[in-house]
């Protein structure tokens, strides 16, 4: 299948790309970028993207598609779906399922579970036997099943001697750790950040140290084994200053944000939807502020949505009863478009950096458009409103913080390996 993008402004910073081009794919991958690219070929379909942006397909490394066993909440299909209308190309699934992805016979049946796919589906295995444990998993067998990354995500690794023997492990792989950041035990069962609204509120808190904590333990941890970790979901002003020091002393750290903890505080709690109650929680203006400056200041390299659908009797009970997580694959780069570039916070040259470039250098997984590589391109309308309606959503999670908020920007057409997954806004079949 040939595809001519013509005229769009192709924005790819890692390649130092910018301007208006055409873009040219065949066989699934890169033709040529350049100005008014000619084709005499018939069997090829074009694609008029004046007045739009062409970016990298986007690399989401932290989502939850629930599978294996929590297919109540949402599966590789829907989610996969999900990751289409919202421009990404390529995400990775977190091992906090059920059973957990700790052994290679997991890996491969997601892996065949995902091949009928069109959007690109790499795996993230347990560091730890079933997630909670002092038993280290396999590292090497499951790299060689295809895992991308170690993580608990949903809880720390379970403390210090443990961690220090998974980054060991984990360097002999080379393989990154990405690390959910919270002392349980200051954590203490807390559902909200600590401070004015958990007080007001009078609902359980939880300290920014319950996640400082472990964001120094782990740094400390890098520098000692000379292995690298990656902090998932930062969300403290102290834990983004922890990551600036320790990327300043050359320690392998790196770290993500999510576009809501960049674009809500612990005020959106008042309400008590149970779509703000995530985790770590949405915390202060203070920290939100520190949040962005360390997404400017690339403290923080990567923008992740931490997808985590729930099914709706989940999340309809009290807000102490409620599940944490919110959905945002289908939201997040129109959020990001709103709420930072519109408003001149950073730039779509930023923005395709933390959210296609950036994840792609981590993880090594592309992320780019280089000439033969992956033709995993989307067109995105800067533009175009509409409204967050999540019975609309591909996802079969509705629980987003977002509903009824009016976004700019639409993913036009999102492809894949040189493939619609998208088309027209659509999810093709």
């Amino acid at each position: 299948m040939k595809i001519l993008i013509k005229g769009g402004k192709i924005i790819d910073p890692k390649n130092s790309v910018e301007g208006i081009y055409d873009l040219l794919i065949e066989d699934g991958k890169i033709k040529e970028i350049g100005d008014n690219i000619a084709t005499d070929s018939q069997d090829i379909e074009i694609i008029d993207a004046s007045g739009k942006l062409v970016f990298p397909g986007l690399i989401d490394m932290h989502v939850h598609l629930r599978e294996p066993g929590l297919e109540h909440k949402e599966t590789i299909q829907t989610g996969l779906q999900a990751a289409a209308k919202g421009g990404f190309t390529t995400v990775a699934c977190m091992p906090n399922t059920k059973p957990a992805i700790d052994d290679r016979t997991i890996v491969e049946a997601l892996d065949r579970k995902a091949r009928g796919e069109k959007i690109n589906l790499k795996v993230i295995g347990a560091a730890t036997k079933n997630i909670d444990t002092d038993q280290l998993t396999e590292m090497g067998d499951l790299k060689e099943a295809g895992i991308v990354a170690i993580s608990n995500d949903g809880k720390p690794v379970k403390n210090a001697y443990i961690t220090r023997r998974v980054l060991e492990y984990a360097k002999q792989f080379d393989l990154i750790l990405i690390e959910h950041c919270e002392d349980e035990s200051l954590a203490n069962g807390g559902f909200i950040h600590e401070g004015y609204y958990s007080t007001i509120l009078g609902l359980k808190g939880i300290p920014r140290e319950s996640e400082d904590l472990i964001v120094a333990r782990d740094i400390a941890l890098a520098q000692m084994t000379d292995a690298k970790v990656h902090i998932a979901h930062i969300s403290s002003k102290n834990s983004v200053e922890l990551v600036r020091e320790g990327k300043r002393k050359g320690i392998k750290v790196t770290a993500e944000v999510t576009p809501q903890h960049l674009v809500l505080t612990d005020a959106a709690v008042e309400g008590f939807d149970t779509s703000t109650k995530i985790n770590p929680p949405l915390r202060s203006e203070e920290d939100r502020i520190a949040l962005i400056e360390g997404l400017q200041d690339g403290t923080i390299d990567i923008i992740a949505t931490d997808h985590a659908p729930h099914a709706r009797y989940e999340k309809e009970v009290e807000y102490a009863y409620a599940p944490f997580g919110a959905v945002g694959l289908e939201t997040a780069l129109a959020l990001i478009n709103t709420k930072l570039v519109k408003e001149g916070v950073i730039s779509y040259s930023q923005l395709v950096g933390k959210m296609a470039n950036r994840p792609g250098e981590i993880f090594k997984l592309g992320g780019d458009l280089s000439i033969g590589s992956n033709a995993d391109v989307i067109v995105f309308d800067p533009d175009k409103k509409w409204t967050v309606d999540p019975d609309k959503f591909y996802s079969m999670g509705k629980n987003t913080p977002f509903k009824g908020w009016e976004l700019e920007g639409e993913v036009v057409h999102t492809i894949c390996k040189g493939e619609f997954a998208l088309k027209d806004g659509k999810v093709t079949e």
